[in-house]
């Protein structure tokens, strides 16, 4: 599916079924899109989560029926997702800058949010460098967490700094392995890739800051992922990281895949590369990449 018809069957969808029991895995089976490619595209587009998108919505109608019906805020409360009158009342004060009481007797006014309305302009999308790169298939092995689609953006960084300051440290230091984990790290050169794997299902993703797999064993606390053989648009980054590699990602989703004739989002992995021998993150043309799964498009 063309991406900017995918995040607006998205928007239809959440739209249609806003009181319905639904989360992220329900809406990206609606558009034949991995969960995780959904999240991240539908975030870039629209600067909302799908999660956060539903939410907002819901809390923006629960404010309409306080203030219309005189209903009980227990009924409401249920109606609109929430188990508890306490859950309800804090996510409609966090998000409505008042208490539900309030907005019903008129002692604060209530926050609008209307559904969305995706309209794109692409500046020459097509255009983007990048290169289409068949693969055989290959391994990667890591260090592995499971992250909820919220929040993984501040998280994984954090893993990053446990690893390195746990395991790379002594490494980067030029000392000798100290344990398999250290001797996998050097032998693999882990920390070339940044692996995300959309297959464990219930808001969630594998991630994996990881290296290609070149043998032997898998250490305790590592895991072992192999990719089948498939084509990958693979876009070259210039700049200090995460400032540059966010930029591209936002262009990708916002320029490459809106109207894109030829090639459209595959499989459920995507892999940040970094350049490990050349260069430091911070430096100003420090070279990186973005991997995305594709297929070709099928012809009408």
């Amino acid at each position: 599916m063309e991406w900017l018809a995918c995040i607006r069957k998205t928007i239809g969808f959440i739209e249609a079924h806003l009181l319905d029991d639904i989360n992220a895995q329900d809406v990206a089976r609606q558009v034949h899109v991995s969960p995780f490619l959904l999240q991240r595209g539908f975030s870039v587009v629209t600067g909302f989560g799908i999660a956060e998108y539903i939410r907002n919505r819901r809390l923006h109608l629960a404010a309409i029926d306080l203030v219309r019906d005189g209903e009980k805020v227990i009924d409401i409360a249920f109606r609109h997702g929430y188990e508890t009158p306490e859950s309800f009342a804090k996510a409609f004060s966090r998000f409505h800058g008042a208490t539900p009481s309030q907005v019903r007797n008129g002692q604060a006014a209530a926050r609008s949010f209307l559904p969305l309305s995706v309209n794109i302009q692409i500046h020459g999308g097509n255009e983007m460098k990048y290169r289409i790169a068949p693969m055989f298939p290959f391994k990667v092995i890591g260090f592995q967490r499971e992250f909820a689609y919220e929040g993984a953006c501040g998280e994984i960084p954090a893993f990053w700094d446990e690893i390195c300051a746990k395991y790379a440290a002594n490494a980067y230091a030029g000392n000798p392995p100290a344990n398999p984990c250290e001797k996998a790290l050097v032998d693999n050169c882990i920390g070339e890739y940044g692996v995300c794997i959309d297959d464990v299902g219930g808001g969630r993703f594998r991630y994996l800051v990881a290296g290609r797999y070149t043998g032997g064993g898998v250490p305790d606390g590592m895991a072992l992922h192999e990719f089948p053989a498939g084509e990958w648009a693979v876009f070259d980054c210039h700049g200090p990281i995460p400032g540059a590699l966010q930029e591209l990602n936002t262009r990708i989703f916002k320029e490459w895949l809106p109207g894109n004739p030829d090639w459209e989002l595959s499989g459920n992995a995507t892999i940040e590369w970094y350049d490990c021998i050349h260069g430091e993150k911070t430096d100003p043309d420090y070279h990186s990449a973005i991997w995305l799964p594709v297929k070709r498009k099928a012809t009408k």
